[in-house]
Order: structure tokens, then sequence, then C-alpha cells
């Protein structure tokens, strides 16, 4: 799922090819000269630009570039001025009133107002009553029936007024982009929702919106380069354009870190992250995570409709018993290398007004494992291998996306563990986008899978994390097709309380419920393992202040504090981004306090003056090649 790199600026060079070779592959895209350019990569991929499509968190990042929310997120990740710059709450709590900032203007020039928002909202509204029921994956329209919303009206081009079901604050943190109207309104539902749909829009460059930059070039699956918006609203950063970069493995990612060809890499493995808080000019910094990894089990089995391998998957105490036989504390030390904690309920202690430990919890024990699948009907045969209860033997497929390397690591601890059980486990790797396809339940997909190991990230209020565990959500969200008619009615319990302390009391049993009756073992709440070089930027700002990173949280805002480190006395991280929850700086340098005023633009830059050098150094050596050829008195060197 990362683009593979790797520094060759050491090797021999001696043809044009193999010098542009050495340019990052971004670096493919066409920047003004002087141009100051922020690097980021993942190990995601990086093929949506269409917001409805969006899965991973890179997408989500995306959009919000491009985009604002109708309500943005502030440092700590409170709720923020966005595309309405004010908003006021009625009396019964049932109507929104929000003021749309004036003269807003969207990137291409034409007028941002009420409208565009109404339209917006409206659209996933109609998406939701039609036949289809969502649009692309399916993951954006829950903000807003979650918040209960019935009603959008623009009384004028500066308000818009939201009517919902219940008294509720979701609305606040509805991660919904407002697109521009004048588009995308020449489009029906199944060309924005269906990507099977004859004239799909996939929304390609260059797109128009109101965030801070805006996408004008992308290669799918390679990298997106976006560029300012002259006509952002806010504080405007330092960096002229953006080019997040899509590695295929951590390593090479780490390597363009180091040699300066990025700037800011997320998701680095524990050893990188502890090799790189020695680098010099390089920053690490370990988030608190809100969301987790977990072992998700195919709970529709060899049910119609579902291509599980075994009708165990569909039995609670089969899955419960398995619980037993998962140390979690071990995957902590060794897949994390303690960069993260136990995993018990699905609301991770991130949310510390809403999190509980369970009632009745697990510890690892094999015997205790053994003793509960023999007490529910799982015997061993003469080979001492697990039978399910139609006398097969059970023989587990276990399978995760390819952007997470390091669950290769807990798959080996998961099938020693299994097999001490007598259940034997075939672990191997899946292609991230064929894998969401796999695990899209019917009618939606083909359920086919029997565990797999993946991860959730959560927005500032867990109903996001809640969600997907909802009847409803089968064919849609839903990865471990859970069904269960309480659960449901606790979801709309609590999205509709008020009260902090009665709307606890549902949360716990909601996580209790799940826990006893798993569909999920939370394996960990891996931290968020970030890092990025200081001698560039300044101005890098965690979100949340405590625990967070600065890039790859909640909307753009980190984007927007950035400075050019040249501009200022030191290239040390800022204050702000160095006091959060592990954070260290590479080389001891004076602490510049953060700006939110970005500098003036700046006119170069080392790493956007690179492909120049290597530009020069190809020409010098064309010639060099030219000259030799033309006086035939010796042969080109090959390459080693």
């Amino acid at each position: 799922m990362r683009h593979p790199l790797r520094a060759r600026l050491a090797r021999a060079l001696v043809a044009v090819g193999l010098v542009l070779s050495t340019i990052l592959p971004g670096a493919s895209a066409t920047a003004a000269e002087g141009d100051l350019i922020l690097r980021a990569g993942t190990d995601q991929d990086l093929q949506v630009l269409n917001p409805f499509n969006s899965v991973v968190v890179a997408d989500f990042e995306v959009f919000t570039l491009n985009y604002d929310l109708l309500v943005n997120f502030g440092p700590d990740i409170e709720p923020a001025p966005g595309f309405a710059e004010s908003w006021t709450q009625s009396t019964d709590g049932k109507q929104w009133t929000f003021k749309i900032r004036p003269g807003m203007k969207w990137s291409d020039g034409q007028p941002a107002t009420a409208e565009d928002a109404r339209w917006t909202y409206q659209l996933i509204l109609d998406a939701v009553a039609s036949k289809r029921g969502y649009l692309g994956e399916g993951y954006l329209e829950g903000y807003l029936t979650d918040s209960g919303v019935s009603k959008v009206e623009a009384t004028d081009p500066q308000t818009l007024v939201v009517t919902t079901d219940f008294p509720t604050p979701l609305l606040l943190q509805a991660y919904v982009p407002i697109l521009p109207k004048h588009i995308w309104s020449k489009y029906d539902l199944a060309q924005i929702g269906d990507p099977e749909a004859k004239g799909f829009f996939k929304n390609e460059p260059p797109i128009v919106g109101t965030g801070p930059y805006q996408v004008v070039e992308w290669k799918p699956g390679d990298f997106i380069r976006f560029a300012r918006n002259p006509n952002y609203w806010g504080t405007q950063g330092a960096a002229d354009e953006v080019i997040i970069q899509h590695f295929a493995s951590s390593d090479t990612m780490v390597q363009a870190l180091k040699t300066g060809e990025i700037d800011y890499v997320r998701g680095v493995l524990a050893d990188q992250f502890n090799a790189l808080k020695n680098e010099p000019n390089i920053a690490t910094v370990e988030g608190v995570a809100n969301g987790y990894t977990e072992l998700s089990f195919n709970t529709g089995g060899s049910k119609k409709g579902y291509k599980g391998s075994t009708s165990a998957l569909s039995d609670v105490a089969f899955r419960d018993a398995l619980g037993y036989a998962i140390d979690t504390t071990k995957l902590v030390e060794s897949t994390l290398g303690g960069y993260g904690k136990p995993g018990t309920t699905i609301i991770p202690p991130f949310h510390t007004r809403w999190h509980v430990e369970p009632d009745k919890p697990r510890s690892f024990n094999i015997d205790e494992a053994k003793s509960r699948l023999d007490a529910a009907g799982y015997t061993l045969n003469a080979d001492g291998k697990r039978l399910d209860k139609d006398g097969k033997v059970i023989n587990l497929r276990l399978t995760w996306p390819d952007s997470e390397s390091e669950n290769a690591t807990n798959a080996q601890f998961l099938v020693e563990w299994f097999g001490q059980l007598g259940i034997t486990v075939t672990a191997a790797v899946t292609e991230e986008g064929k894998l969401i396809d796999d695990v899209t339940g019917p009618p939606g997909g083909p359920g086919d899978y029997d565990i797999y190991m993946w991860g959730w990230v959560g927005d500032p209020d867990p109903t996001s994390l809640l969600k997907f565990f909802q009847t409803s959500e089968i064919g849609s969200s839903s990865d471990s097709y859970y069904a269960n008619p309480h659960y449901d009615e606790l979801f709309k319990q609590q999205r509709a309380e008020s009260d902090p302390e009665k709307r606890k009391a549902i949360l716990a049993e909601m996580q209790n419920l799940v826990y006893d009756e798993a569909p999920y073992h939370i394996l960990y709440y891996d931290a968020e393992l970030h890092a990025y070089r200081t001698d560039k930027f300044a101005g890098w700002t965690n979100q949340p202040t405590q625990g967070g990173t600065p890039l790859f949280g909640y909307g753009s805002r980190g984007y927007t504090l950035l400075t050019d480190a040249s501009a200022v006395p030191s290239a040390a991280p800022s204050v702000e981004a160095s006091a959060g929850t592990g954070a260290s700086a590479g080389a001891p340098t004076n602490s510049t306090p953060p700006s939110t005023t970005p500098t003036s633009t700046p006119t170069s830059s080392s790493s956007s003056s690179l492909p120049l050098i290597l530009g020069v150094i190809a020409l010098i050596i064309i010639v060099a090649v030219i000259l030799v050829i033309m006086r035939g008195r010796r042969r080109a060197v090959e390459e080693e």
C-alpha cells in the first residue's frame, strides 16, 4: 500500500532514466519554481477523490484539505468555525441555525453560500431515502442520520437552518464536506454514489472547494498534489503546495524522511520510531489512540449469503473461547514495541468520559479456552483437530490488509495460540482494496472471510465507533455482521441522551454487550506514531494539544499553522508539538514558539530544489555521454 521508494543518490548513474528515477514520484507533479512544498508520506492507498468513497484515514485527510466541514475542529477537537462562522441552537434543542461567512468563495471564484450547504445535506438525505440507501462506501451518511437530521433549509445566502428529530450535539461533529452545488448538481445520485454507474463522478482535478488546498494533480495509488487555494477564507500556512505520497513499505517511507525527500510520515513502526528519535532534524510524536486494532469474526459464518468456512463463527461461545487464547499484553510488547495498550472494549480510553472496562474480562489462559470449547461442543478428533458442530475440521482463514504490515507479527502469535486449541489457522495478507470488498456483507458484498485484523479510528464523539455494530449496517459499514436488536435500541438511545451520566450508562451497556458476544476481540489500542522534519517547516502543532499529532488528525488545521523554518532563527519543532505525549526531537536546538500567522511567501526550499539539482546533474551526465559517444574514446560505464 506504500509506493516503493529508496534513496538512490549513492548509486552510479549513467543514463537519464536512472537519474530521473532518483526523484520522488510526486516530484513529477509540475510546480512553480521556488514553491515551498510539503510532502507527507502514508502507507494507505490514494485511490479516492470523491469524498463518498472515503474509507481510510488518508481519504479523510484528502477531503478535509479540499473542503470545509460545516463546523470544523479546533486545537482540542472542539467545534470551531468552518463553512459556518457561528451557530445557535433553539430552546427545544431541535433546530440549529448556522451563519455562513459573507463573501466566501469557492476556489474557482464562485460564491459559496448557505445553498451549497443545504444542497450537500439534502443530497445525503435523498440518498438515505433512495432504494440504494447510501452513497459510495456509506460512511458519511451516518453523521446526519445519527444526528436525527430531518430537514435542511437555506433561508438566505448566509443562513442554514437544520432541524433534527431530537436534541443532540452530534450535529456539530458531522464529518461531511460541504460541496459546491454548481459542480456536483450536474450529476445524479447514482453518478455521485455508485462507482459502477455510467458517468460516475470521480471528482478528478482540478477540484473546486473552500478548503486551504485544492487537488490539482492525482496519480491514483501514487500521489495527490494540492495547490494553495487563493480564495481560502482562513489562515494560510507556509506551504505553497502539499503532496501526499503513497509508499509500499514503511522502510522506504522512513528512509525518504531521513534523506529529506519527504517532510512527514504517518504509520511508523516501533523500531523505526525508536531509531528516528536519534536522527538530526527529525521529531517523533506518539499520539494517543482514538481507535483500535481488532480481530473481527465473520459472524455470518456459513449461513446463506456468507462465505465463512465454518458455522462455528456464528456461535458466541466459540468466539468467546478464542478470546482466552489471545495474549493482548504480548501483542503490545511484540508487535507495537510497547507503543499502545492491551485492548478490551470498543470505546478506547481516549474517550475518558465514556470508556469502561468490561464487567467480565477475559485473561490469557489456553487451558480455559480449551475447556470452554469442549463445553460448547467443539470436540477434538483422533488427530487432535477441533471439529465444528457439523463434524468439519475447523481451519480458519486469517487475513489483514497489506497497508498494515505489523499485523503479520500478530498473525504469527494467533497461528500458534489457536493451534494449541486444535484449530488450524491459515494466514495470508490481502490487498487493501480487495479486502474492503471481501468484508462487505450481503447484499452489498460477499462476506468472504473468516477472521481478519484491521483497525478503526474514531471521531471526537464515540458514536462513529459504535455505529457499525448496528444490524442496519450489514451490507454497508459492518465488517462482522453483528446483529442484536437490543444493541440497536441502545444505539438510538445514546445518540439522543443529553444527560452525561445517563448516556455513559447506556454506552457502558453497549461496550459490555459487544465484549461478551465477541464479534470483535480488541487486540490493542495502538498509538499513532508519526515523525516529521524540523529543518524545512516550523509551527508543527499537535491536535489535540495533549496526546495529538500535527497532521492526519481532525481537519486541516495543522497545515494552516506551518511556517517556513528558514524564516525563523531555529528549525526546532514547535513548543506545542514537542510537548505532546511521546514527542521528541532528534538534534537539540533552540525552540521557537509556533506562529499562527504565516510568513511571507517563501521563494526556495531544500526539498523543492532537489528535482532542479538532480536535473542539472542529469544534464551534465547527458552532455558527458554525448561527448563520449562522439569521440569514441571509451565505452559508457555499466550500472552496478
